[in-house]
């Protein structure tokens, strides 16, 4: 696997310390763990005190025999300081010279105060930096690290603006601006949060061992409200997360960042294809760009995006398997980017992490990493692909088409969503439990594409290769004998031997198709444009390929149930079945837009 020109300087620098000539292409090396420069000494469970009073447990660790101040890396987490993963983590960083924070969150482990989501990381991660300031052993200037929600808390620290908290590197933190990745286009990300907050949750200390709990049972159990107490789980946030829609006001009491906040930190972010919000996270970049404060923020927001799914881009190997696709060479020099990222930003060190591209992405497919200046990418064709059929689009036998061609008069779609026999969910992000043989990442679709409720629609074989590289629209015409439905979408590609793999998917609630702040209903025989996002993608389609979209109505159990009442849906136990309908004829087209890489 090569790294391309545009990545040649970044290349030399980080992986020989050397800057390169920028020539066609340099190989990628093994990364390892750089040797350590110093042996390591913890200071345990040192109380910092919040604004409020909290106590927060915060874990130390020292680069031994280094007399002057130094740079700190703080890492705030709610899944336990002293845990395997974060001890490795803190421990790499301070054997290359930094002194390293690793923090409880409030209400968890050994820090005090009461747990609520997301809720006191803004103000206590800026208390925190302000106290490790204060230390003698500091030199004042403090970094950030952490995946997932230890990403996420950076982010949403970041818009206090700390003078002291000069750079971050959030992963997997998409999470930070999207209601914790609850909501999904006004559906609930029933699988991942329930396991969440069954495996983190618990507002009592000391945390209980989550409880044994038989999944598909638990998820099929109405009403969603109520399903953690049903579980054996003591007091959580479950019942307000299934409450609140996307839009609610009651969000920003839980630090979650908006468009009206300000920053002026230089973050590198980092997420993967197969995680929730790689698109989300491009969203946040841009925001700190528009909203920062001076050119030092604006200038300095970098993304890198592996093929990988959730906080695991460090274990891509020379053959990475993602789901059970095989995606190639994957790997990167992360930590050592993090390394430089930080020697810049922390110690003032000039070896070039300001020259790198802007965003660094795998492209799946062709199985290589591309820096890019800018997202989505300048030379971007967004094209039109529509649906066409017959009016038997039903199932991968029947005869729905992707074409370029706009459809002039053809008949429609129609399907029967019942919420007792939803879509099965097969691959996609990481979405908790393993149950049985199931797979997060990419798995073969073609089992779900044998049901009568999922419309396929596919493109011929392609006789040159398409790369499809930006965010992802789905634009269906719709229609439904229902007050409020869901449609789902999922992009597909098709190999030559008729394994079809997911790229990405996405679910529109119909009741939000004008936005979040007040439903309105389908009536029974209209038409109305239902836009589906599917978040982004890089992904390459060979020659001998083809483009699938798949329509249904259920995600199950990624996405919980539309019980098609035009009720709350999280208080119900008695549903309808829906008829649907997807138009694809003279003014009511239906198609998915790809960004198409030249």
């Amino acid at each position: 696997m090569l790294l391309k020109c545009r990545t040649a300087l970044l290349a030399g620098l980080f992986f020989t310390g050397v800057p390169l000539p920028c020539s066609a292409q340099v190989p990628v090396a093994h990364f390892p763990v750089p040797a350590p420069k110093f042996e390591v000494r913890v200071e345990k469970s040192v109380m910092v005190i919040t604004r409020d009073g909290a106590k927060l447990s915060t874990d130390l660790y020292f680069p031994v025999g280094v007399k002057q101040q130094l740079p700190v890396i703080l890492i705030r987490t709610p899944y336990n300081k002293s845990a395997e993963w974060s001890v490795a983590n803190a421990q790499r960083f301070a054997a290359q010279g930094y002194i390293v924070a690793v923090q409880d969150v409030r209400g968890k482990f050994e820090s005090g105060g009461t747990y609520t989501i997301s809720a006191a990381d803004t103000n206590d991660g800026s208390d925190t930096v302000d106290w490790l300031v204060a230390q003698r052993w500091s030199n004042g200037n403090i970094g950030t690290t952490g995946c997932s929600y230890s990403g996420e808390n950076q982010v949403e620290m970041s818009k206090l603006r700390n003078f002291h908290h000069l750079a971050m590197n959030p992963q997997a933190a998409s999470g930070g601006m999207q209601y914790f990745a609850s909501l999904r286009g006004g559906a609930f990300e029933l699988a991942a949060t329930s396991d969440w907050i069954l495996s983190n949750g618990a507002k009592t200390r000391p945390a209980p061992d989550p409880p044994k709990v038989d999944w598909p049972a638990l998820w099929r159990s109405l009403p969603l409200k109520g399903m953690m107490a049903r579980a054996g789980m003591p007091p959580t946030d479950w019942d307000d997360f299934v409450t609140h829609r996307e839009g609610d006001p009651w969000w920003r009491t839980l630090g979650y960042v908006d468009e009206t906040d300000n920053f002026d930190v230089p973050a590198l972010f980092v997420d993967a294809w197969y995680d929730y919000g790689a698109g989300d996270t491009f969203r946040l970049v841009d925001l700190l760009q528009k909203n920062s404060a001076s050119a030092r923020g604006r200038e300095n927001q970098f993304v890198i995006v592996a093929p990988t799914t959730h906080c695991r881009y460090e274990l891509a190997t020379e053959h990475t398997v993602v789901g059970v696709r095989e995606l190639g060479d994957a790997r990167y020099d992360f930590f050592g980017l993090y390394l430089g990222w930080f020697d810049h930003w922390l110690r003032g060190a000039d070896n070039g992490v300001q020259k790198m591209p802007k965003v660094q992405l795998y492209v799946m497919g062709k199985n290589e990493w591309r820096g890019e200046k800018e997202w989505p990418l300048a030379r971007t064709i967004f094209t039109q692909y529509y649906l066409r059929s017959d009016g038997h689009a039903n199932g991968r036998f029947g005869d729905g088409a992707l074409s370029l061609d706009r459809p002039a008069d053809e008949t429609s779609d129609h399907y029967v969503y019942d919420p007792r026999s939803p879509v099965p969910t097969v691959g996609g992000p990481d979405w908790g439990p393993a149950i049985g043989e199931l797979k997060s990442g990419a798995v073969d679709q073609s089992d779900v594409e044998m049901r009568h409720d999922v419309l396929v629609y596919t493109s011929p074989p392609l006789e040159e290769g398409i790369e499809v590289t930006g965010p992802l629209d789905v634009v269906l015409s719709v229609s439904s004998d229902q007050p409020d439905t869901d449609f789902t979408a999922k992009l597909v590609d098709v190999y030559p031997d008729g394994t079809a793999f997911n790229i990405q998917e996405g679910i529109q609630r119909a009741r939000f198709r004008d936005g979040f702040k007040k439903p309105v209903w389908m009536k029974d025989g209209e038409a109305y444009e239902i836009h589906v996002n599917l978040n982004a993608t890089s992904n390459y389609f060979g020659p001998g390929h083809r483009i699938r979209l798949e329509v249904s109505s259920s995600n199950f159990p990624r996405f919980d149930r539309n019980l098609n009442t035009g009720g709350k849906n999280y208080d119900e136990t008695s549903w309808r079945i829906a008829r649907n309908t997807i138009h694809h004829s003279g003014a009511r087209v239906s198609y998915i837009l790809l960004p198409v890489i030249p």
